[in-house]
């Protein structure tokens, strides 16, 4: 077992590892929640080569290993990490040691063979349109400026499929009112341009009219879109909260998050007749196969509505 050489940068991290994680920033444009998930994960891998006495440039297939199996079962100073968890942080330590090797740092890629686990394949979450009704009615339920901020927001969220991130960092020339279309920016400052229905555009509208002077009036000044009671961008935290009160107050039942509209949006345009590739253009996604997962929740109810009706769909 050889002593841990590596040079550790002011970041507490081997110098191979902020390498690597400087690639991914500049190079390649990952988003900053991203980029903090792999230094988070690429610090548990990182500090365990340390506690073995072994340079992240020496690691061996065995070590990433017993690295992933020390993932699954924990430790005394570790929960346990669910299959997803582990599948994503082995990715972010395969990507490490493809990158040592071909910059030259490596020899041998030991991650190379070391497959992440298999999570659980997990349908996503889709409201119906009722509740999607129920829910934007009640965001607007009171007087003032803050409702119709709300209502704007949970409009657009569910009109155009935007991630939460991506709709708090709208700012106000990405709208085109007159074309009924949005500029949002995805992961890896990736551009795309989808349409805005006439439902979430009369929302936007009434909001830039009667709210959003208001509350710009005692802000600093921003380009924002969507404005917070100080006048300044509103947060991804609070656009949260918006969601969660105004479920609350429509009686919608279970965990709703800004992934939820995103999934009904998605579920409510394949029930429609839309496409998947259609689709997956809209969603932002690289690959048709993230968006096919929404196609396994339309046949799960198209499976409900038969056996329902059918009158030989059961014995």
């Amino acid at each position: 077992m050889t002593a841990v050489t590596t040079v550790i940068t002011d970041g507490g991290l081997p110098r191979p590892v902020e390498d690597y994680l400087d690639h991914l920033a500049v190079e390649r444009g990952l988003a900053a929640n991203t980029m903090t998930s792999y230094r988070r994960d690429l610090r548990r891998y990182a500090t365990f080569l340390a506690l073995r006495g072994v340079d992240v440039v020496d690691a061996t297939e065995p070590d990433v290993t017993a690295f992933l199996r020390s993932l699954r079962e924990g430790g005394p100073d570790q929960v346990p990490l669910g299959a997803s968890s582990a599948a994503r942080t082995v990715v972010a330590v395969r990507g490490l040691h493809r990158f040592l090797v071909r910059e030259g740092v490596g020899e041998q890629d030991p991650a190379r063979d070391v497959r992440p686990p298999a999570p659980p394949r997990r349908l996503p979450k889709a409201l119906s349109v009722d509740e999607v009704e129920r829910l934007l009615a009640a965001a607007a339920a009171e007087e003032g400026p803050l409702p119709v901020r709300d209502r704007a927001l949970l409009e657009l969220l569910y009109g155009t499929g935007a991630r939460i991130s991506e709709a708090v960092g709208l700012d106000r020339d990405d709208l085109d009112l007159s074309s009924g279309a949005v500029r949002l920016r995805g992961k890896g400052g990736k551009e795309r341009v989808v349409p805005v229905g006439s439902y979430a555009l009369q929302a936007v509208e009434a909001y830039l009219v009667r709210a959003r002077p208001v509350l710009a009036a005692g802000g600093p000044g921003t380009p924002a879109l969507l404005l917070n009671s100080r006048g300044g961008r509103l947060s991804r935290q609070s656009a949260w909260t918006v969601l969660r009160s105004a479920a609350v107050r429509a009686g919608v039942r279970g965990a709703v998050s800004p992934h939820t509209l995103r999934h009904s949006f998605a579920t409510h345009l394949l029930d429609g007749g839309a496409d998947v590739r259609v689709v997956q253009e809209l969603l932002g996604h690289a690959s048709v196969t993230t968006t096919q997962v929404y196609t396994l929740v339309t046949v799960d109810r198209l499976r409900e509505v038969y056996a329902a009706s059918h009158p030989r769909a059961t014995a």
